[in-house]
């Protein structure tokens, strides 16, 4: 096409889009004003999984708790149950993990949340917030990033606190006797 990096530079600021030589459209980076417009934005909002920090990473999370709900799989259909039956670390009170360092050890089949993992996890609540950033959604007024406090998610109803029993003590049979369909479900 012959043209030079400076033209390139300057047509994808004024159309966004560059058109290449082979007929494909490649989507350009934001533009030098829209690109300042989201540092206004909040982090969740203005950036990617994967562009996030540890930190930013691990504020995403709500503690409603309903990940570290067991579920269980139908071999044949794939369909997943949910249950009332928490993780035996999960601090039924506080929502969160009580050995969140070693959970990985403590319960090998803890599985961990990854901006990859995110997206195959079809078992996510539709409330998760990874699953909302992941899909481009916004997040509900009750998460503490919103509302500015972490009590929100539990006076909302979204939570788990005081709807859930320990695995401790239980087998995997006896799961299916406490298959509720609360967790997989938005909130009213």
């Amino acid at each position: 096409m012959g043209l030079a990096l400076s033209d390139v530079r300057n047509y994808a600021v004024e159309s966004k889009v560059l058109i290449t030589d082979i007929k494909e459209t490649v989507t350009m980076l934001p533009t030098p004003s829209e690109a300042s417009d989201r540092k206004d934005e909040p982090f969740w909002l203005a950036k990617s999984l994967n562009g996030m920090t540890q930190g930013e990473w691990e504020s995403l999370c709500d503690g409603c708790g309903r990940c570290c709900l067991n579920k269980l799989e139908d071999y044949d259909t794939g369909e997943i149950s949910w249950t009332n039956v928490a993780c035996r670390l999960l601090d039924q009170e506080t929502c969160r993990c009580r050995d969140y360092a070693n959970r990985h050890d403590e319960v090998p089949d803890c599985l961990p949340l990854t901006p990859e993992s995110v997206v195959t996890m079809t078992w996510l609540p539709p409330t998760c917030a990874y699953r909302l950033v992941a899909e481009k959604k916004p997040l509900y007024w009750w998460h503490y990033l919103v509302s500015g406090d972490r009590e929100t998610v539990h006076q909302a109803g979204v939570s788990v606190r005081g709807r859930t029993i320990s695995e401790a003590g239980l087998t995997v049979e006896d799961f299916e006797r406490y298959i509720v369909t609360w967790p997989g479900e938005e909130p009213h």
